[in-house]
């Protein structure tokens, strides 16, 4: 099954909705904001992809944070913080079972989904 992990208000989630609904693929949505991330599901992520893929350090929660979270977060101890925070998450984050896209492309997704 394919599931779209973002924020409702994002507006690349809402064109990576409108793509995946425009080409008929069915699809789950997850609101980070309405059913949080696990740790476990973060770090399922970091074991495919990069942290400096992951993460959004240009995200308005990463410059509201503590120096020492930042740190933490540096330092490889993602996982409880973005769990914590979901909204560092870069958005929207695109599972298929196969794969995990991060961002929008509708030339990715088509060449992923179609």
């Amino acid at each position: 099954m394919t599931t779209l992990y973002g924020i409702k208000n994002c507006d690349t989630v809402k064109k990576a909705r409108k793509w995946l609904e425009g080409n008929s693929v069915a699809y789950t949505f997850h609101d980070f904001r309405e059913h949080g991330l696990t740790e476990q599901q973060v770090n399922e992520w970091l074991e495919v992809l990069a942290p400096e893929v992951l993460i959004n350090k240009r995200s308005t929660t990463w410059k509201q944070m503590s120096d020492s979270d930042k740190a933490k977060v540096d330092a490889g101890d993602i996982a409880a913080i973005a769990a914590a925070n979901p909204t560092l998450i870069k958005r929207p984050v695109l599972a298929t079972g196969d794969s995990l896209q991060v961002g929008f492309k509708d030339s990715d997704y088509a060449g992923l989904l179609l």
